[in-house]
């Protein structure tokens, strides 16, 4: 489609042909001819006058504007291969393997910042000489300053991709849009997979009434003339991952991984999002939507809060094992949640594909998921294999024994035993299409939303936290969410390879765009709305480990049989009973016929002394991250909470 690209720069801002490198592949793309097109000129005047500014900025070679159709995409892909960025593999259907620099593989934490005039409205306000963990903050006024040093000219010897895209069904009234400029292909091509890109939304920003959040992201790797590119260009020492919510702008620099520069992903369907929605009245949270069917035929949905890395997208995509149930996907990763007229909460998944991670997936732990990246998927650090195909840790018995491996890192003949690391990153990934999903949701694009029952809230905690409990009211699943910790995983580059516990409230603990006592606030507003019908809350950890260190439960599928007591609790059978961390199943409820020995006692089990030292540490949190700001509900939970462990044998 680069017959389309147009020159919008004059000469002082860079003109002249792309590197001798990159002249062969935009003159093989340029031969070939399209039938449509889309040009700056003929963008509407606010998006004209973003990209015209950023295009003077950026100093680009040229400016593409993307219609996010399948001849643009091939080319895309072609030119990526053409450059050495993307590998062809054989063995499935247009599917496609990237890798990154060693230094480019996850988020950045440190270097993510929310930027307001006000610092309290982006952050709490820790103890002194305490480090914030809630999320990082710098005024606008500094943070421009630094991104000026960063961004003129960042894009010369590259072309400055304009990418429309909508975060859910175009026409949802919860819908959002955004336009997305970044010289990276590999974004581009990512993006048409992850959002509903192209021209429909140039021409729904022509309704009245209608804007949209301003992204911008570059590699951060100009190419002066004559130049030889890198593989992946990137510059690691300098990334900065901004979000100003006053100004709904998002800007990236240094990174090309999915997280940090996928701007519709975290940034805009998180940070900026629930700062739309504190102002609006409703929510964006870090949850997978799911549909079940129970062999009575009584369907429920489920939104369900974990840490990346804890399960979201295997239980998004399970395979129930229980006969008669059936599940079904609606979104694996965000959930944006309002209010409907007759008071019932629903929510869409703005998302269009599914950005998972790699290890760990296979036929036991997410069947639907390796039937869904076999076509139309580009992965990032995973293993080749010398039948053209992928592996990464947790495909040893789905791999033949004469196929040979090229770990992430280009080692040829890899093996588990030659003690020379992973073969696939820890946070390898796919990015695959939401419509290839066997177990898709005839609703996940109903621009209405479904309607949420149930709420789970969950991490990875090897001891103490029960396999399920339910809240005994809304005001105490917010302070569940609250509480929420999890051990740290690999999605984030700031943690990788750590065994630590971390507090994430909410699951949002990266992802916050406003302070976090006001969005504890927020959740509990909407209790006070006239005729709403909440759903329930639960917590849930699959993570349970025996004095050997095994997991006691043996999740993926069979974690069905935990959504089964959920749904009987949302329908109201007497099948809880009351603890002092709230309502477990009674003894037997839970369905384990065919399990084999599984130690359910172990599993609901928690002391006194446990749960004492689980409210000491969160104390501590508090007072180190939150003192004083704490609202007055939570404190009341708190105090309830500490007369129930009180009164505990």
């Amino acid at each position: 489609m680069f017959a389309r690209v147009i020159r919008l720069l004059r000469a002082p801002l860079g003109v002249g042909q792309l590197p001798a490198a990159k002249a062969a592949a935009v003159t093989i793309a340029r031969s070939r001819r399209f039938t449509s097109g889309l040009t700056v000129e003929g963008l509407n005047p606010a998006v004209r006058k973003f990209v015209e500014e950023n295009a003077k900025l950026l100093r680009p070679e040229q400016v593409y504007v993307c219609d996010g159709s399948q001849e643009e995409n091939q080319s895309l892909l072609s030119k990526l291969q053409q450059d050495g960025r993307l590998t062809k593999l054989s063995k499935y259907e247009n599917c496609y393997i990237a890798r990154t620099t060693p230094e480019d593989t996850a988020r950045v934490e440190k270097q993510t910042f929310v930027c307001s005039d006000k610092k309290e409205d982006a952050v709490p306000t820790p103890r002194e000489g305490v480090e914030s963990k809630l999320g990082n903050w710098k005024s606008p006024a500094e943070m421009d300053k630094e991104l000026d040093a960063k961004f003129p000219g960042c894009m010369q010897g590259r072309t400055m991709f304009v990418i429309p895209f909508s975060m859910g069904p175009i026409g949802s009234p919860l819908s959002k849009m955004g336009i997305q400029l970044t010289d990276s292909e590999y974004v581009v091509a990512s993006m048409r997979i992850m959002t509903r890109m192209g021209k429909r939304v140039l021409d729904e920003l022509e309704k009245p009434g209608k804007d949209f959040v301003r992204c911008v992201h570059s590699v951060g790797y100009p190419l002066k003339p004559g130049q030889e590119d890198v593989p992946w260009p990137c510059n690691p020492k300098k990334i900065a991952v901004v979000q100003f919510p006053q100004r709904n702008e998002i800007k990236s620099y240094g990174s090309g991984y999915g997280g940090n520069s996928l701007l519709g992903k975290k940034c805009f369907a998180l940070r900026i999002a629930s700062t739309l929605a504190q102002k609006e009245g409703w929510l964006a949270e870090h949850m997978l939507i799911l549909g079940l069917t129970s062999p009575e035929g009584k369907k429920k949905y489920i939104a369900a809060a974990f840490p990346s890395q804890c399960g979201k997208t295997n239980l998004a995509m399970i395979t129930p094992s229980l006969p008669g149930w059936k599940a079904e996907l609606v979104g694996d990763d965000i959930a944006w949640m309002w209010f409907d007229k007759d008071g019932r909460l629903r929510a869409i998944n703005p998302e269009y594909g599914l950005f998972g991670v790699a290890t760990g997936t296979n036929m036991q732990s997410n069947p639907n998921a390796m039937v869904t990246v076999n076509a139309d998927t580009i992965y990032t650090n995973v293993a080749l294999t010398s039948d053209g195909g992928v592996f990464w840790e947790g495909l040893e018995k789905e791999i033949a024994k004469d196929v040979k491996i090229t770990s992430w890192l280009d080692q040829e003949n890899w093996s588990a035993d030659a003690g020379i690391g992973p073969a696939a990153h820890p946070n390898s990934r796919f990015c695959t299409p939401t419509r290839r999903c066997p177990n898709l949701d005839p609703k996940w694009e109903d621009p209405e939303g479904v309607p949420i029952d149930a709420i789970l809230f969950g991490g990875r905690r090897p001891k103490t936290i029960p396999l399920v409990y339910e809240t005994f009211s809304w005001q105490h699943g917010v302070f569940a969410g609250l509480c929420m910790r999890s051990e740290a995983t690999a999605a984030a580059a700031d943690h990788k390879g750590k065994k630590i516990l971390l507090n994430d409230p909410f699951a949002m603990r990266p992802f916050f765009g406003y302070n976090m006592c006001k969005y504890m606030e927020h959740w509990h507003e909407l209790e006070q709305r006239p005729g709403v019908k909440l759903p329930k809350i639960f917590h849930v950890n699959w993570f349970r480990v025996n004095p050997e260190g095994h997991f006691i439960w043996p999740g993926f599928g069979e974690n069905c049989r935990v959504l089964d007591w959920v749904c009987r609790r949302c329908d109201g059978e007497d099948v809880g009973t009351e603890t002092a961390l709230g309502i477990i199943p009674k003894p037997g409820v839970i369905n384990v016929e065919g399990l084999g020995p599984i130690d359910m006692e172990h599993l609901f089990d928690f002391s006194k002394a446990e749960l004492t030292q689980e409210v000491e540490e969160m104390e501590a949190y508090f007072a180190e991250q939150l003192p004083g700001q704490l609202p007055p509900f939570i404190l009341t939970q708190l105090q309830a909470l500490k007369d129930r462990i009180a009164k505990m044998p």
